[in-house]
């Protein structure tokens, strides 16, 4: 077991089963020693597990940011198929994309983001301190509440 395995089992995080896209797109583009991850949703199992906009009225921040989390891991299941397994092979977390599925007025999409912050961060120690936007949208695919995207480096 590499030593970003051990810490996962450590953390009690457990990565997502096979999926299936949902577009005509990569998960994921290796360029060099740069990886491109496509935005992953909070889907777990083939099921949207957080729907609709967040803010007053709507989905919670605390339930929004364990969406984000969901999102975070299926990144990471998405880079271990970039690294063939060996997640060891992250170098560092170069950049997130967050998207908040919200009502108008919406502020706090960085406080829902920096749940997926946080398990990179948990998960790679320094080299899973980012480069990140955060952003209020009107929609996302499955009308999902959160979706998050990556760059990530491998070492040589």
């Amino acid at each position: 077991m590499g030593r970003i395995d051990q810490r996962l089992k450590e953390l009690g995080l457990v990565l997502p089963p096979p999926w299936t896209a949902r577009g005509a797109f990569l998960p994921f583009r290796r360029e060099g020693l740069v990886v491109y991850l496509s935005g992953q949703i909070c889907e777990w199992d083939g099921r949207v597990t957080c729907v609709g906009p967040v803010g007053p009225g709507g989905v919670d921040i605390a339930t929004a940011q364990a969406a984000a989390k969901i999102c975070a891991l299926n990144l990471l299941y998405t880079i271990r198929l970039a690294c063939d397994g060996d997640l060891d092979r992250v170098s560092a977390v170069l950049r997130l994309g967050g998207f908040v599925n919200c009502q108008s007025g919406f502020g706090d999409s960085p406080a829902v983001i920096n749940a997926a912050t946080q398990v990179f961060i948990d998960v790679f120690g320094d080299a899973g301190r980012h480069a990140r936007t955060a952003v209020g949208v009107a929609g996302l695919p499955g009308n999902a509440s959160v979706e998050v995207d990556a760059v990530v480096a491998l070492a040589a």
